[in-house]
């Protein structure tokens, strides 16, 4: 009898184990960690640079320690609503990037180990300056073919911008090196600051 109720004890244990097993494999998982995250998938890939094309990392970033500021605030798509960008780093890999939280709550992460916007790094940990670019203000790309840095007057006025609605202003301190991050219909660009 007592071999009876161990027996059917032991396949109950192994049924609800089993059980747990199917259910962690149909969580979906973190894009960037592949871990199981209890948010959904996203349903376009980043290389889109939309906002709406969002990597769940949420669970695998924290707040950077090692960038100040860390966090600014300006309105990235015209809303009127304050959108609250962060430099966060991803826990799994280590790599630093940006959390974009839009006014209406959505979130977009930029690098922490995926490519930022076709310019070749996915960490940002080299940032030195993180500040709001100002609406309104005219930026250009400043760096010619030959790598050699632009004045002004050697930009023809049709290849400057200016900025629709608030940028990002990244860039290495005391050296080389950044750029501003807008929108434009919809999608992420760059414009390379040197």
């Amino acid at each position: 009898m007592i071999n009876n109720k161990l027996l059917i004890l032991s396949l109950l244990a192994a049924l609800s184990i089993s059980s747990c097993k199917n259910d962690k494999k149909q969580q979906p998982k973190n894009e960037i960690t592949r871990k199981p995250t209890n948010h959904k998938s996203s349903s376009q890939p980043q290389e889109n640079h939309s906002p709406k094309s969002n990597l769940n990392t949420k669970d695998n970033v924290v707040l950077s320690q090692k960038h100040s500021p860390n966090t600014i605030s300006c309105d990235l798509d015209g809303d009127h609503l304050p959108d609250t960008v962060k430099i966060v780093q991803n826990t799994d890999n280590k790599k630093y990037g940006l959390e974009i939280m839009f006014g209406d709550k959505e979130v977009e992460y930029l690098g922490m180990g995926k490519e930022i916007l076709g310019q070749g790094f996915d960490d940002i940990d080299w940032v030195g300056v993180f500040e709001k670019a100002p609406k309104g203000e005219i930026y250009w790309n400043n760096v010619n073919e030959n790598g050699d840095i632009m004045s002004d007057e050697e930009v023809k006025e049709s290849d400057k911008i200016k900025l629709p609605n608030d940028g990002i202003f990244i860039h290495q301190e005391e050296a080389c090196g950044g750029g501003i991050i807008y929108l434009k219909d919809g999608k992420f660009e760059w414009i390379q600051q040197e």
